[in-house]
């Protein structure tokens, strides 16, 4: 197959390779967190109990037993898709069940809402293009944008591409498939990073990818 993007049809029969046409593909991760809301009782999916309030827990990088990652360790070389001199784009290590997902980083230690005007301008910019050059590769039916804040204090906004015309991964729920479906090609998964990272470079900073 070389790298040609996989369409919806070869990630279904990726899916019936895995497990049949009849088959349950396995739990993903989340399953086990103590925030997931759902848990199984006689057969029936129900909400979990919600439990009582308590102080907020201190999140990677806002205390000394929890050290921020990013600041500690840096960013793996071999996870850096593209960077600048104020944000960094990695990949996660692998390829997983949706064909990219991305997390771009700001370099310094901060959070969204301590951006100053031109840190926010320039997300701005490069969230707009990079769902425009992800967009624009044929096998991608949308990128979702999400940033999560709870685990970690250093900024980081995650965009979710989903794959065209596969449309049981929908909405917000596209990150969990992505932990759920069996894990796409790796040549094909690279060759997008290099897509991406070339045509982001268009505008500034450097592709590592």
């Amino acid at each position: 197959m070389g790298d040609m993007p996989e369409s919806a049809e070869e990630v279904y029969a990726r899916v019936v390779a895995a497990v049949g046409v009849d088959g349950r593909l396995p739990m993903p991760p989340q399953g086990d967190w103590d925030i997931f809301p759902w848990e199984v009782k006689d057969g029936v999916i129900t909400p979990r109990r919600l439990t009582p309030p308590s102080d907020e827990p201190a999140r990677r990088g806002e205390s000394p037993d929890r050290p921020c990652g990013a600041c500690g360790d840096g960013f793996a070389p071999d996870r850096v898709v593209w960077e600048d001199p104020s944000w960094v784009l990695t990949h996660h290590g692998a390829p997983s069940g949706l064909p990219l997902v991305l997390t771009l980083h700001a370099r310094e230690h901060l959070d969204l809402g301590t951006l100053d005007d031109e840190l926010a301008s320039q997300l701005g910019r490069i969230t707009t293009r990079l769902v425009r050059v992800i967009e624009g590769l044929e096998h991608v039916g949308r990128v979702h944008v999400n940033r999560w804040g709870d685990g970690g204090s250093h900024l980081h906004v995650w965009f979710v591409a989903r794959t065209h015309r596969l449309t049981h991964v929908l909405g917000s729920t596209a990150i969990d498939w992505d932990d759920i479906l069996p894990p796409g090609p790796e040549d094909v998964w690279r060759a997008d990073l290099h897509t991406v990272a070339a045509k982001l470079a268009n505008w500034g900073g450097d592709a590592r990818a």
